[in-house]
This record gives C-alpha cells, sequence and structure tokens, in this order.
C-alpha cells in the first residue's frame, strides 16, 4: 500500500494489525454499553426536536454509528445525531418535507467523501472560533426556543421555524399552559444537572428519563408522553431505499446539503481533536470527512437523519475505559438491542423528559464562558461572532456561516495586511493618514550609510492582495530620484500574484528611474512568485542578490562578477541576472 493511502485506512483496521486481545474486547464493551445507556434518550429527543419520529434518531445512532466507528479514522469516535443538527434539520423539513431532508443528507455524504478524498479535512481546522462559537451558541439559542412548547405542554399545532415567529405563536396560546409539564420538565433539568454535578460517571438522561417515565405511568399524569403524540414506535431497521430522490429538487437542495456537510465535518473532526487531547492519539483526519460521509449516505438510505462525531458521547467514551473503535460499533449494537426489546416501554417516556434533556443539551453548546472571552477581544472578531450569532437565530444557518466566514477572511487581511509596511513607514493599514512622507526628503527610508544617489527600501510582512498598496506606494516613499535602488525582501514570507504584479510594475518605475535596481534576500517562494509574473524583459535589468552586505558592497564598488553568494532563480523559471557585486 502506498503512503498516500495509508493515510485513508481505518482506525479500526491499524487496531486489529496492532493485536486485539480478549481484555480490550471487555473494556471496549462495558464503554460501548455505557455510551449506548447516555445515546438512548438523547438519539429520541434530538429526532424529535428536528421534527422527526423518535425511532429516526435511533435508527441513524445505530447504522450512522456503526459506520463511524468502523471507517473512521479516530479510535473513539461515537457517531449519530447531534444537537448541531437540530436547526438545519427542522428548517428543511419545513420547507421540503422528509423526502427533502433524505435528499439533503445524501448529497453531503457525497460532499463529505470527495471532501475527504480531496484532503480538505486539513483545511476544515482553519475555520476562526468566532465563526463556530457564533453558530453554535445560535444553535443552542434556537433549540432552548424549540423546547418551550414542551417544557410549557402548550398547545400548539404547526409551530413555525423561524424564532419570532414561533416565539409569536407560542405566545398566542399562553392559555394552554401546563402545569404538571412545567413541573416535570422542571425537575428534570434540575435531577440532570445535580447528577452531573454529584455523580457526573451515572447516565444522567437515561436516568432522569426512566424515573419521569415511571412517574407518569404510576400517578397518571395529564402530560403528554412519545406513545400519545407519535403511537406506536416502529422498532426494526427499515430496508434501504431511495425512493425519496427527485432530480428536480436537487440545486435547491444543494445549500442544505453544503450546510449539513460543513457542520457534520466541522464537529466530526472537533470531536477526534478532543479525543486526542483526551488519549494522546492522533486522528486521520481525511478518512474521518470518507467515513462521515459513508455514514450519511448509509443513514439517508434508511430515512435517518444527518449524523456527525458527538463531542460529549465520544468523552464519554474514552471515560468508560474504550480501546478502540470496537467500542463505538458495540455502542451501535447495544442500542439496537435496546430498539428492538425497549420499544414499548420507550412509549410512556414524558415529551417534558425529553425536552429537559434538549434544554442542558443546548446550555453546554452555548459555550456562554468562550463566547464572553471572545467579546473582550479584538473589534473584528466581535463583529464575526455577533453577526454568525445573530443571523444564525434570525435569519438561516447557512447565511450566517457564510457571512461570518467572508467576516472573517476580511479580519484576516486587515490583520494580514496590517504587517505590511516599508521600513519607517506606519503599515499599509494606517493609510489613512495624512499624506506627508513626500516632502520628507527620504527622511522615512534610511539608507544604512549608503550615499544619497542610492535608494534603500526595507519591505517587511506578506505582500499579498491586501498589501498590494504598500507595494504601489514604495517609490513615493524615498522622496528624490536615486541612481540605483535596493529592495529589502528578506523580511518578506510569501508574495501572491496580486503581490507580485504590483512588485513588477514597481520594478519598471525604479528603471525608468535610475540606472540598476538590486532585489536583496527574496526567498525561494517570493523568488519565484517574481520570476513568474515578472516580463522578462524588466527580468533582464534586475540583479537579484541574497544578501544586504553583497548588495552594500556593490553599489559602493561597482560591478562584479559573482561570487557564491550569487542567488539564481528556481529551475525552470525564466533566467534573470543575479549577482552579489
Amino acid at each position: 500500500m502506498s503512503a498516500d493511502w495509508k493515510l485513508f485506512l481505518p482506525k479500526s483496521v491499524t487496531v486489529l494489525r496492532q493485536g486485539y486481545g480478549l481484555p480490550d474486547f471487555r473494556a471496549d464493551t462495558i464503554a460501548g454499553l455505557t455510551v449506548a445507556v447516555v445515546a438512548l434518550p438523547l438519539a429520541m429527543a434530538l429526532a424529535i426536536a428536528s421534527g422527526a419520529a423518535p425511532e429516526v434518531g435511533l435508527v441513524t445512532a445505530v447504522v450512522a454509528g456503526l459506520l463511524i466507528s468502523a471507517l473512521g479514522g479516530s479510535r473513539f469516535q461515537i457517531g449519530g445525531p447531534t444537537g448541531a443538527f437540530v436547526v438545519i434539520v427542522y428548517g428543511v423539513i419545513a420547507r421540503y418535507g422528509y423526502d427533502g431532508l433524505l435528499m439533503a443528507t445524501l448529497m453531503a455524504g457525497g460532499i463529505l467523501v470527495v471532501a475527504g478524498l480531496a484532503r480538505v479535512g486539513t483545511l476544515i481546522k482553519y475555520i476562526p472560533d468566532p465563526v463556530t462559537t457564533g453558530f453554535t451558541s445560535g444553535i443552542a439559542v434556537i433549540i432552548m426556543a424549540s423546547q418551550i412548547k414542551d417544557i410549557l405542554g402548550l398547545e400548539a399545532a404547526n409551530v413555525p421555524a423561524e424564532l419570532i415567529p414561533k416565539l409569536e405563536a407560542l405566545w398566542a396560546v399562553r392559555d394552554t399552559l401546563s402545569l404538571p409539564a412545567l413541573g416535570l420538565s422542571s425537575v428534570c433539568v434540575a435531577g440532570i444537572l445535580l447528577l452531573r454535578r454529584y455523580m457526573p460517571r451515572a447516565p444522567g438522561f437515561l436516568i432522569v428519563t426512566v424515573l419521569a417515565a415511571g412517574l407518569v405511568a404510576l400517578t397518571q399524569l395529564p402530560v403528554e408522553t412519545i406513545g400519545s403524540r407519535f403511537g406506536e414506535m416502529n422498532a426494526r431497521l427499515p430496508a434501504p431505499s431511495l425512493d425519496f430522490w427527485r432530480w428536480e429538487n436537487a440545486v435547491a437542495l444543494l445549500p442544505s446539503a453544503l450546510t449539513i456537510a460543513l457542520l457534520a465535518g466541522v464537529e466530526s473532526l472537533l470531536s477526534a481533536v478532543v479525543g486526542d487531547q483526551m488519549t494522546g492519539r492522533r486522528h486521520r483526519s481525511n478518512v474521518e470527512l470518507v467515513a462521515q460521509g459513508v455514514a450519511n449516505i448509509a443513514s439517508a438510505t434508511v430515512g435517518g437523519l444527518p449524523a456527525t462525531g458527538a463531542i460529549a458521547r465520544t468523552a464519554t467514551n474514552i471515560r468508560s475505559g474504550a480501546r478502540s473503535p470496537v467500542a463505538g460499533m458495540l455502542h451501535a449494537v447495544f442500542l439496537l438491542l435496546f430498539m428492538l426489546l425497549l420499544a414499548p416501554v420507550m412509549k410512556l417516556v414524558p415529551m417534558a423528559a425529553l425536552a429537559a434533556i434538549l434544554v442542558v443539551v443546548a446550555l453546554n453548546m452555548a459555550e456562554a464562558h468562550r463566547f464572553r472571552l471572545i467579546l473582550r477581544t479584538s473589534h473584528g472578531d466581535r463583529a464575526v461572532l455577533l453577526a454568525t450569532f445573530g443571523l444564525t437565530v434570525l435569519v438561516d444557518l447557512t447565511v450566517a456561516i457564510e457571512v461570518g466566514m467572508v467576516l472573517a477572511a476580511f479580519v484576516f487581511m486587515h490583520r494580514m495586511a496590517g504587517l505590511a509596511s516599508i521600513e519607517g513607514q506606519p503599515p499599509i493599514i494606517e493609510g489613512d493618514a495624512e499624506d506627508l512622507h513626500s516632502e520628507a526628503g527620504g527622511r522615512y527610508a534610511p539608507n544604512y550609510g549608503l550615499p544619497d544617489d542610492i535608494g534603500v527600501l526595507t519591505f517587511r510582512g506578506p505582500l499579498f492582495f491586501g498589501s498590494a498598496g504598500v507595494v504601489k506606494d514604495a517609490l513615493d516613499r524615498i522622496g528624490t530620484r536615486k541612481r540605483i535602488y535596493v529592495l529589502r525582501l528578506e523580511e518578506v514570507p510569501l508574495i501572491d500574484p496580486t503581490g507580485a504584479f504590483a512588485f513588477g510594475d514597481l520594478l519598471k518605475r525604479l528603471l525608468d528611474e535610475g540606472d540598476e535596481v538590486l532585489v536583496v534576500g527574496a526567498g525561494h517562494g517570493v523568488l519565484r512568485g517574481l520570476l513568474q509574473t515578472t516580463p522578462k524583459t524588466v527580468l533582464k535589468r534586475v540583479r537579484f542578490v541574497r544578501t544586504f552586505e553583497a548588495a552594500r558592497r556593490r553599489v559602493l564598488n561597482g560591478s562584479g562578477g559573482p561570487d557564491s553568494e550569487t542567488a539564481g532563480p528556481p529551475s525552470g523559471e525564466p533566467a534573470a541576472r543575479t549577482t552579489t557585486g
């Protein structure tokens, strides 16, 4: 197997090759059972919050969870439905129906497979924190808002998906408030939080769910249950089918599919990173994306929801002693057994208890501490955070991510442009100041002891499209006309085509002004960029020099033959005269 394809080898194969014994299987069985107990009520709650039947969440956790663990690039990843998808899933179902959601999930799976094979997994980690924190906090707000109906026991049909219309519709039926539902949900939330505080290893979600179901069954408490809302649960795995596919809807569903793919990719890789930090292991990001894609395709074919790696369940898996991906596969098997054997009991679970679970999930997702910390940072980061958060809550998650990434890109360009400067000058980002430098007679361009007819410009920072202005204005900063121009690039780490074209234009202007131009200290990447974009007629008249001392000797002593310090162009590039003086 080639070195490249080893990057796509599932961790399950790696573990089996390294040796897997009975002690490992025993540890993985205990961990898998523990995670299944945690995932059972959560999968149903997430499905209901997304606008689907509770058994759909279980089917998703079984099918997608099995494939994510079997084919993924992490030893400890646990996959299934997560809170991040609730908003987008609910919106897609409301607009296109459940068949539309299955189409979007299938398309998202295909996108993830292609992204993994194209090795995009290494790029997803560059999505900035203000964007991820903004949309996850926004999703948390929407999830909490979606549970108001069941928390309060309100009687409302066809509640809108959008936040403001949803709140208006719920306010209109405030008279239907159910005190038993409110009391039960409040007790459930308190119980989960107390168990988490004083018994962190206990499966709080399941304990509270079982106790709430028992209480309702024994006391006949007048609250809505899974059975009263959905009827009998369909406790079986559906046969794979593509009957939902409609070619005419594919284009309209593409934005939703892209959003699902992005969310699945981001959350799965974040979960894998958390697992690495807890265990000291390393995951394979691109094979993880491929596994997520295959799992979502399979989930769609059996009528399931979008799935991804779940951070909380992955952490539970690790804390429970998991040793390999077998624990994740066993978690799916245990969930299947629960679904087949406990379906008659699950219908007794009160909706208020499931709503309480989702309230706690939303509180965990909100990341209030991180949100507050980002608000204390720069104006740009605050703008990205608040814009992404506001658009997620009030408009649409897809729009929020698009706008957040664009704003983050502008903030990044602003900062990078601020690093680009000419020695003695303020950064280019300060360029709105009054332009009086040309009257300084070269005062801001030190010559390092060279004669007055030698002009030296020292560039610092990346020269890219955001900072090209510093190159275009360089000649004005020297002041009077010079006989020889020395352009120092030792502190320029990179140059893009826009910066290279601007630098080529500067070279033309300087050659028209003086007798000779020396370019000093250009690194290999910068030199290649200049040689690829600068006209040959200009390159023939420019001398590329390795060090400033070599340039100093040249301008002080006159032309000399090349020596060991001569910097030649990369192979295959246009030849340019090079010398060290």
